[in-house]
């Protein structure tokens, strides 16, 4: 079997300077992995955060990175690596394998699973992909691109053209959704039809993991969003995670690298939310919406993005209708003079307002509850 790399490791005495192995991990569960390598290594994480944890250790001298992911998928892996000890050693690598005709993707000085890095990726023959990198410094703000499917980057059907995918539906635990719920989840470069194999109202939560930066036509993207509020419960959500542009990119000129090779169109943060609302989704939430953009495309700044929404249990009543069963009293109590529901309800700042039991419920459950007397 052919080695793509070849590298010779520092003396075990020396712990800065020697080369780490790095394995990066998807998993269902962070706390529950977080316990499991606690007690494996006998020691906490060197860096843990809500969306990533970091293990390094000496003996062997081993990166663990895990990566809380729910979509499913063929495997847990999600890349390999080494990291280099310095920059004169990741050039001298990269050289090598330029001299080689190996492809490689060059990333110089980004910020990535809550550090700057100097990087570049590669895919081996059977196309897993690897990352060889050094660590430049900490970084508090983090950015990263939802990852598609382990094959998306090896040219296999995108979501606009292939085959409906019925692995997809699942049960499984999730945060904020009963361990027994149902999830449909889909992954940037898995298989995606026009239509779901899934029964009207069955599902818990749907996940679209990198989804939307598919190159899709504006038909396709109203059908898909139609196809998730069918199958959605009343009152059910769908979870959206993926990048957003300042500026529309409809087509990519150029190839994203590492995990991000398979994005193929990036919309803008607005646009992706019209989108949900025009599709009869309501409640819409930017979970993250990165004050820093994580990458460039095409010259324009691109955000790591995940977004929320609700099916409706029943259709919402407009401010306007008398026949509005109003059952609750509110008060807005600022910053802003007044403000106004996805429904053109308007709560005047310091006014009671009355509301029906719907709305009522997702002021109680949204971040901006405390903006109000309940």
């Amino acid at each position: 079997m052919a080695t793509l790399v070849t590298l010779n490791p520092a003396p075990p005495s020396s712990s800065a300077g020697r080369v780490r192995f790095h394995l990066s991990l998807n998993v269902d569960d962070l706390a529950r992995s977080l316990a499991f390598f606690r007690l494996l290594f006998d020691r906490p994480p060197a860096s843990e955060h809500a969306d990533y944890a970091k293990f390094e250790l000496d003996e062997p001298p081993l990166v663990l990175s895990l990566i809380p992911s729910r979509a499913p998928r063929a495997g847990k892996l999600n890349h390999v690596g080494f990291r280099l000890p310095d920059r004169a050693a990741l050039v001298a690598l990269e050289q090598r394998l330029a001299r080689a005709g190996l492809p490689i993707e060059r990333e110089e000085g980004v910020t990535c699973c809550h550090s700057r890095q100097t990087k570049f990726w590669l895919h081996d023959p059977d196309d897993n992909l690897w990352e060889l990198y050094i660590l430049e410094d900490d970084a508090e703000s983090d950015c990263c691109a939802p990852e598609p499917h382990a094959h998306a980057a090896a040219n296999q059907p995108t979501a606009a053209n292939a085959e409906p995918s019925t692995a997809a539906l699942q049960a499984s635990a999730a945060q904020s959704v009963s361990p027994a719920a149902v999830i449909w989840a889909h992954r940037l470069g898995e298989p995606l039809g026009e239509r779901l194999f899934v029964d009207d109202g069955a599902v818990d939560e749907v996940q679209l993991e990198g989804t939307l930066n598919a190159a899709l036509s504006a038909a396709q993207v109203e059908r898909l969003l139609a196809e998730v509020v069918r199958i959605l419960k009343p009152g059910a959500r769908l979870m959206v995670h993926q990048l957003t542009a300042d500026v529309s990119l409809a087509r990519l000129q150029q190839r994203l690298p590492g995990p991000a090779a398979a994005i193929e169109s990036i919309p803008t943060a607005a646009e992706l939310a019209n989108w949900l609302e025009r599709a009869g989704l309501h409640s819409l939430y930017f979970e993250t919406l990165a004050a820093e953009p994580c990458l460039t495309a095409d010259g324009i700044p691109c955000r790591e993005t995940r977004l929320r929404a609700s099916k409706p249990r029943a259709p919402l009543p407009s401010a306007a209708s008398a026949n509005s069963p109003l059952r609750h009293r509110v008060c807005y109590k600022g910053p802003f003079r007044s403000i106004t529901d996805d429904h053109g309800r308007e709560y005047p700042r310091g006014e009671w307002v009355e509301v029906d039991e719907e709305t009522y419920q997702l002021l109680k459950a949204a971040a901006l509850s405390e903006q109000f007397v309940l």
